[in-house]
């Protein structure tokens, strides 16, 4: 074997290292179209893993899981995607009876048996103790796969896909809780393994309760730090370092026993000393709802928010600038009509190491908007998220909006529905199209596509195009057609539930169902010598 095909093969290697899941299969023969072929070949993924977490503790949950895989062209043939339970964790334990210890994974036949004849449509969730699958889609790509669970036993959940079924595999899970802490709408994207992430906007305050939980996929034990930064600094923990989270497990870990510091707003930082996790933060408060707060995107000198709803009644900016170093943060709105200065809170001080919160009040002011973060002198990076309160009194909602990543090549949404979705597509730099497909429902339809132009530092609410004969859930797809000009996006779903508008936001960021493998070019010449 020649050296340049080795080189090739440690770049390949390499990349599926960083993307933590991805394999990958021989080019794509159109890659020369997206104008990268002279740099890299653009590669379908393989397989990917997902972590959903533990959605409730509630006896009064109900929860659905939607599992989608958009159609992507040069995607290998064959595979599936499938969520299975965790096998150890706080509400995931295994029961000594049925044999078997904490932490073992499932197999055997059980672990292989299906729970729908065709792995399409409702199925239902199966217990922990059998290890069966709460989900299996096995159907064509380009069509949503539900599975619905009740109560508060249910586990966290460990997801594989392969094949056809791997490249911008997205599963939601949404949860609506009709009473006490945290009632309301919880969502979250179920996340890629990692090893560090950044949760601004979390609390230690009386009245929430948060939970970090920690989800590790792999064979062996992860190992975690958390940090909590709160108004004056790093808040000194208990019992935040070396946290083991044993192998094929979850963890959920209260926030107030790592601390005896109450504060409204703090910073949680997880780092992965040893394995790699997925984390989310459960922030659920006694009278406000609650909410999945995900992990803000990687600190930056410039960050976007996007997808704050329209009729929000308070909007409260968490950031943390890591490390010693202070930042000054220009704050705009990108609003339908361009971009605008809050009046009041035109700029934001940020001291190094400490979390700063700013209220926004309505600052959107009835129209849709994006929160757009830039330094006003030099760059320093920094992490940032913000709550959202929807209603009025007793009958508000909060959920959370993290800065968020680019939507990239192409972004996946999951779980939507008929009438209470709504996507939020904004372009702080320049204008930009952008290509939005509905999928088929999850019960029948045909997907529709439309394009649409967003302009220059503005937000759009897309009227998302969804067919008459589209039944159940949907997937949307959200594909920039400007390569040069950053495009952020988020969904937001709502369900109003006797007076409270419940509702809750996830950020779409690049799908990661393709790789770029760096181009090379065989040199004989030294062969002829």
């Amino acid at each position: 074997m020649n050296r340049t095909t080795l080189s090739l093969i440690a770049g390949a290697t390499a990349l599926a290292a960083v993307t933590g899941f991805a394999v990958l299969t021989a080019p794509d023969p159109t890659a020369a179209d997206d104008g990268v072929a002279t740099a890299a070949a653009r590669l379908p993924v393989e397989r990917s893993s997902l972590l959903c977490p533990t959605p409730s503790s509630s006896d009064l949950a109900e929860t659905t899981y939607t599992s989608f895989t958009p159609v992507t062209k040069g995607a290998e043939s064959g595979g599936s995607a499938e969520l299975r339970p965790a096998t150890a964790g706080r509400l995931a334990e295994k029961d000594p009876k049925d044999g078997g210890k904490d932490g073992e994974e499932q197999s055997g036949e059980d672990g292989e048996e299906e729970t729908g004849e065709d792995g399409g449509g409702e199925e239902t969730a199966a217990s922990a103790k059998t290890g069966k699958p709460v989900l299996e889609h096995k159907k064509e790509p380009g069509k949503p796969v539900t599975a619905e669970t009740s109560g508060g036993e249910e586990p966290a959940l460990l997801g594989t896909a392969e094949g056809r079924f791997a490249p911008g595999w997205t599963v939601q899970q949404t949860t609506e809780v009709a009473a006490g802490a945290g009632r309301g709408l919880q969502g979250v994207t179920c996340t890629a393994p990692d090893t560090e992430f950044w949760f601004p906007g979390a609390s230690t305050a009386a009245g929430r309760t948060d939970y970090v939980h920690l989800t590790n996929p792999d064979g062996s034990a992860a190992v975690v730090d958390i940090e909590v930064y709160g108004k004056d600094g790093a808040l000194k923990t208990e019992v935040g370092e070396g946290i083991t989270v044993k192998p094929h497990s979850s963890e959920p870990v209260l926030l107030s026993t790592l601390t005896d510091e109450e504060q409204t707003d703090v910073t949680v930082h997880v780092v992965v000393r040893s394995g790699r996790v997925g984390a989310a933060v459960q922030a659920l408060d006694d009278s406000l709802g609650g909410d999945w707060l995900a992990a803000s995107a990687d600190p930056a000198g410039s960050l976007v928010l996007p997808g704050i709803p329209e009729d929000a009644t308070a909007v409260r900016l968490v950031v943390l600038t890591p490390g010693n170093v202070d930042a000054d943060l220009k704050v705009q709105l990108a609003s339908p009509s361009g971009l605008i200065t809050p009046a009041g809170n035109e700029t934001v001080h940020v001291k190094g190491g400490m979390t700063t919160a700013v209220d926004l009040g309505d600052v959107t002011r009835g129209e849709a908007g994006s929160l757009v973060l830039t330094p006003t002198d030099r760059s320093v990076p920094v992490v940032a998220a913000v709550r959202v309160l929807r209603g009025k009194g007793d009958d508000q909602e909060s959920a959370f909006v993290p800065a968020a990543r680019q939507v990239g090549l192409r972004a996946t949404s999951a779980g939507n529905t008929a009438k209470g979705s709504v996507l939020a597509v904004t372009a702080p730099e320049g204008a930009a199209k952008v290509k939005v497909t509905a999928s088929a429902g999850s019960e029948g339809g045909t997907p529709a596509t439309e394009t649409y132009t967003i302009k220059a530092g503005t937000t759009q609410n897309i009227e998302i195009p969804v067919p008459d004969d589209v039944e159940g859930t949907y997937a949307l797809t959200v594909e920039p057609e400007s390569d040069d000009t950053p495009v952020y996006a988020s969904r937001t779903l709502t369900a109003p539930d006797d007076g409270v508008p419940a509702f809750t936001v996830q950020t779409l960021p690049d799908d990661r169902g393709m790789v770029a493998v760096p181009h090379t070019e065989e040199d004989l010449s030294v062969l002829q010598k």
